[in-house]
């Protein structure tokens, strides 16, 4: 059912991708990247989870650790808790990493090996901090201290529930700073931390939802359609929101599809038959990335999106060798 699920979810991103690029004469390509990079992590995930339990998730880890480092800005550090940019890929990988390093260590049974996997979680952590990403760093040390706590977690429902709503809050917050509704000394604060470029971004794209918010004004135009880009030194075309890059491009119904992709996500780690530590633990990675893509634009990276769809099927992989009693699913 939930591979069903996953299947109708993805199959409307893209369905919906390309009416829209038809009625404004919008560019879709990023969309069906996106979905074909999730699907494809998502089915060598499933695959290499089942085979290889432990082996897969540390070479995954192993591996977006590499990708973070051999990024280019990278060497020359990061500026600011949420950049802009490349910065925001980096702070996500390290957050897959460490979720994946988590992973494999409790799949592990050799103690000696789940020490050092949790080595592993701790030093893509302390990574994040040499690295100056702040976001990276706070969204590694989560997951790291959720894998732990959900050690001793029996019900992985309720657990996932406050994941999902964590995101909720993380998705309202940017939408209330786009509508400047928060008071003025909140405002300030968030202003100091995402920076006034960003916020100004955020609400060309909350005009543009507004002119259209059934159709949006189509996949990959913002950049065109935006003053605040237009201006911008080094533009991307993005606003530095997957939440209000879908109101702006795809309209409300984007967003919804968006909150579907990760309500998926939770639903196929609910019924996973991998321990609830497991589960939850690459629940609360991706409850991290999704809020990270809230406030940047992680998701406009290949490597991100791919390396999401593979820790979510690693994580819902049912594994060829026996998992011990506790790791039964344990749904509610």
């Amino acid at each position: 059912m939930s591979d069903a699920t996953g299947i109708v979810v993805l199959a409307a991103c893209v369905i919906w991708s390309l009416a829209t690029a038809a009625a404004r004469g919008g560019r879709p390509e990023g969309v069906l990247l996106a979905v074909l990079a999730v699907s494809a992590g998502y089915a060598s995930g499933r695959i290499c989870g089942a085979l290889l339990p432990v082996a897969a998730p540390c070479a995954g880890s192993l591996a977006g650790l590499g990708l973070a480092l051999a990024a280019p800005h990278a060497t020359a550090g990061l500026q600011g808790s949420s950049p802009l940019g490349p910065a925001g890929a980096t702070a996500a990988l390290l957050t897959l990493s460490a979720g994946a390093a988590c992973c494999a260590a409790r799949a592990a049974r050799p103690s000696a090996v789940r020490l050092a996997l949790r080595l592993l979680a701790v030093a893509i952590t302390v990574t994040a901090a040499v690295l100056g990403s702040l976001t990276g760093f706070a969204a590694c040390a989560g997951v790291l201290l959720c894998s732990l706590a959900a050690e001793r977690m029996r019900r992985r429902g309720p657990g996932l529930a406050c994941l999902a709503l964590g995101t909720a809050l993380v998705g309202a917050t940017a939408w209330a700073i786009a509508e400047n509704v928060l008071p003025d000394g909140l405002t300030t604060a968030l202003e100091g931390q995402l920076t006034e470029h960003r916020i100004l971004l955020w609400r060309d794209a909350l005009h543009l939802a507004r002119r259209d918010p059934l159709l949006g004004a189509g996949p990959g135009r913002f950049g065109e359609l935006s003053p605040t880009a237009a201006q911008s030194l080094a533009p991307d075309g993005k606003p530095h929101s997957a939440l209000l890059q879908q109101a702006a491009e795809q309209g409300l119904l984007g967003v919804a599809l968006l909150a579907a992709v990760l309500c998926w996500v939770l639903y196929a780690l609910w019924r996973s038959p991998r321990a609830t530590p497991i589960a939850f633990t690459a629940g609360a990675s991706l409850t991290a990335l999704a809020a990270i893509a809230t406030v940047g634009n992680a998701l406009s990276f290949t490597t991100v999106t791919a390396g999401a769809g593979l820790l979510a099927g690693i994580a819902t992989a049912r594994p060829l060798l026996h998992e011990e009693a506790e790791g039964e699913r344990g749904a509610d």
